[in-house]
């Protein structure tokens, strides 16, 4: 199985870290490809879209060298990315589809952005001091105590390929407008969320779960980045959704 990963706002797919390695030691037979949204990574000097769509037609482009079918693995606002492009897949191009804590339309506002996250990351995006920035978005992101050397590696990433405070807001504008269709796109799909996210709420999960009788499993403590704090865990109910 070839799988496409894809992150979340305003961030790119050095983000992942050991993530991807860990997938490829975990799963010697799969390929794994880390894949940049419009305005991040190589990208960072495009204009991010505005919709979900056109930010899941320029993720398509650049994925049209790797042969199909594909498995999707996304976090977050990539979630929305993936589930729009499920949706809008053709027959079989889309195998497996795993969403970590990711919202659509079918939660209410407060639930897919929870209210005291708002003003922090508002704040966060005006910061210009980038260390201490990514620093505050690690510790936002993650209920581990913060690792120096992963704030530094954020740090990095953000000197050489900035995310701007507008490409994250145009990200933003295109969460908030994303409404899936009604059709559900596979049969099955993986949903994993952080009951302490505190970011987006776990219950956007829930909601699609109970829409379209998913598999859903949650992790008692880990937070927004999943894959940061408990890599283990999701590689534990990859390998028993749909790996092995």
């Amino acid at each position: 199985m070839r799988w496409i990963l894809l992150r979340g706002l305003a961030r790119e797919q050095a983000h992942w870290g050991a993530f991807r390695q860990q997938l490829a030691t975990a799963f010697p037979g799969h390929q794994f490809h880390t894949v940049d949204l419009p305005g991040t990574g190589v990208h960072f000097k495009e204009a991010s879209p505005t919709t979900i769509a056109d930010i899941r037609a320029c993720v398509q482009r650049q994925v049209q060298h790797i042969p199909r079918p594909y498995g999707l693995i996304a976090l977050s606002l990539g979630g929305m990315v993936a589930l729009d492009w499920a949706q809008q897949a053709q027959e079989g191009e889309i195998q497996q589809l795993v969403l970590i804590n990711t919202s659509s339309g079918f939660s209410p506002p407060w639930q897919r952005m929870k209210p005291t996250a708002w003003p922090k990351l508002l704040r966060l995006l005006a910061r210009r001091e980038l260390f201490h920035r990514e620093s505050d978005i690690l510790a936002l992101s993650s209920n581990r105590p913060m690792a120096v050397q992963t704030a530094k590696q954020w740090y990095s990433i953000q000197r050489q390929r900035p995310v701007t405070a507008t490409n994250a807001l145009r990200q933003i504008a295109a969460a908030a407008r994303f409404r899936p269709a009604s059709r559900r796109p596979l049969p099955d799909a993986l949903l994993l969320a952080s009951q302490q996210d505190r970011l987006v709420d776990w219950r956007c999960s829930r909601a699609l779960e109970r829409r379209w009788q998913w598999t859903l499993k949650v992790h008692p403590d880990a937070g927004h980045d999943l894959p940061l704090d408990d890599a283990d865990w999701v590689i534990r109910q990859l390998r028993a959704f749909c790996l092995e």
